[in-house]
């Protein structure tokens, strides 16, 4: 599929990786809906690039919120054919910690946003792909999701965080196998360290160590970088019920 005829859906398109991809889809001459639930950095970015770009307010993790986007964004595009997964929240909890237990609320909302809310937006947006007609090469769309390299090597304290990622490196291949019969493409990415707004609120030092962590390039990820890797997806129909690790060859520790 081209660049140019993309016409998709990006969660949390509203800032960090989502934004970046938001940014690349419309320079490219797509068009992108942004689903998101902050109001202020989605409308500002509307406004700024304008034409080809649909901001609603939406939570994934909301089957009537998503429906209704969805639905919207058909009736503004003519289709849907591509969609980025991009929302998602941290949490850093001990299952034993100074104050007790993990709170078992903390661990349900992040499933629940990170997991729940990407397979929400799988099924709801394939519902309308496989209406759509296929490209010369037998495509109706493609579905990018993004997963973390916690799913491989969560650290201490990631065990919400590192179990939604994982869980979504698990479904990629099933959902990919089952759409195929569409023309629908299944894929996932799994950034390592990547400079978005969860690092703004880090000391220049802490990001710097951080990055130094990564074998090459010694630095934290751009997310134009994971803008770059979407770009990459959705031109190449071979790419298909894989996860690919975009992460400069890290391998996190424990801790």
């Amino acid at each position: 599929m081209k660049m140019s005829d993309v016409k998709a859906i990006v969660t949390g398109g509203a800032s960090g990786l989502g934004e970046a991809t938001v940014r690349s889809i419309v320079k490219n001459g797509g068009k992108a809906a942004i689903f998101d639930l902050s109001d202020e950095r989605g409308r500002a970015l509307s406004d700024e690039l304008a034409e080809g770009i649909l901001y609603l307010k939406t939570d994934v993790t909301n089957e009537t919120d998503v429906v209704k986007a969805v639905e919207r964004t058909v009736e503004t595009f003519g289709e849907v054919n591509t969609v980025v997964n991009c929302a998602g929240v941290g949490a850093a909890s001990k299952v034993i910690g100074k104050k007790g237990a993990h709170d078992l609320g903390l661990f349900s909302k992040v499933i629940s946003i990170n997991l729940i809310g990407t397979f929400n937006v799988i099924r709801l947006a394939a519902e309308q792909m496989v209406k759509n007609e296929a490209n010369a090469h037998g495509e109706r769309g493609v579905i990018i999701n993004t997963a973390s390299v916690a799913a491989y090597e969560g650290q201490i304290g990631q065990a919400a965080y590192s179990a939604s990622k994982g869980g979504i490196v698990s479904m990629t291949l099933p959902i990919a196998r089952e759409l195929a019969v569409h023309g629908i493409r299944v894929m996932t990415i799994a950034p390592g360290l990547f400079h978005t707004p969860m690092f703004d609120t880090l000391p220049e030092e802490a990001r710097d160590a951080l990055g130094k962590m990564i074998p090459f390039p010694p630095r934290l990820g751009f997310p134009e970088e994971y803008a770059q890797l979407v770009t990459g997806i959705v031109e190449n129909p071979m790419l298909n019920g894989e996860t690919i690790r975009l992460d400069g060859g890290i391998r996190m520790q424990p801790k």
